[in-house]
């Protein structure tokens, strides 16, 4: 069990690719980065199901779509020529130094940056990373039970475009992530949020007796902000292959890749 929780919290084992792989971006195209490396806790259903359905988003709109679990792509030169890059449920230390540093100078020029569930877990040990995408820091996530199902309720935000054709409300189960803070109280526009009176946010376990907090009624679920000249777009939600099935969950991260 300590290994266990050794893995979910720093990654393990952590390696970096460093080799520029051979990327022909083809003209007229938006460009997407679709990684998927994960050295802390796998989300492997959810992940392979975000990679089907991605695909399937690139053929609907005529997206360029770069599928990896490798980070040698996040050098200067081939991260200017992507539209977004997509955490797909990456979790751990999945970048070098320098590789971090070429994505939070990729956002701050004008990119975009959207992560997605485990993305947002506290296993990156990046304090840009947790500041700009996350907006605050993971505590927990539901326990008993795991899995619990909410109304998500659409907020107003400034981008209308970015919750063009997303309904009022919609019902989720998922893993619900409990933070120590409210993104909102940090700059971030909600997107989407539930009511975290109405779920169970108990994450105690073993020794952990500290983890029986939620995040009150305004618990937000999808958010983004500007950063620099770009913008970072986070979900806590899609912890397993059902919410991959969600249309509106779906319809949001086309917008999120969409819009900037």
């Amino acid at each position: 069990m300590a290994g266990f929780i050794y893995k979910i919290k720093n990654g393990f084992p952590v390696s970096f690719e460093t080799e520029a792989p051979a990327i022909d971006f083809p003209q007229g195209k938006k460009s997407v980065l679709l990684f998927s490396k994960a050295t802390g806790f796998r989300h492997g259903e959810s992940i392979d199901a975000g990679k089907k359905v991605f695909a399937d988003l690139a053929t609907k709109n005529n997206w360029f779509l770069y599928e990896t679990e490798e980070g040698g792509a996040f050098n200067p030169e081939q991260l200017a020529k992507f539209d977004a890059v997509i955490f797909n449920n990456s979790t751990g230390r999945v970048l070098s130094d320098d590789q971090q540093k070429a994505l939070e100078d990729y956002v701050t020029q004008g990119g975009s940056l959207i992560g997605i569930h485990g993305s947002g877990d506290n296993s990156h040990h990046w304090d840009w990373y947790t500041q700009n995408l996350v907006g605050a820091e993971f505590s927990h996530h539901a326990l008993d039970p795991h899995l619990q199902e909410a109304t998500v309720t659409l907020n107003s935000v400034p981008d209308s475009l970015l919750v063009t054709g997303l309904p009022s409300a919609f019902m989720q189960t998922d893993e619900w992530y409990v933070f120590f803070d409210n993104p909102r109280a940090k700059g971030f526009n909600i997107v989407y949020a539930i009511d975290g009176e109405k779920i169970i946010p108990n994450g105690n376990m073993l020794w952990m007796k500290d983890k029986n907090f939620g995040m009150g009624k305004d618990h937000p679920v999808a958010w983004y902000r500007a950063t620099g000249k770009g913008r970072t777009f986070y979900t806590s939600m899609g912890h397993d292959a059902t919410a991959w099935g969600q249309a509106p969950f779906v319809k949001m991260l086309e917008n999120a890749v969409n819009t900037k």
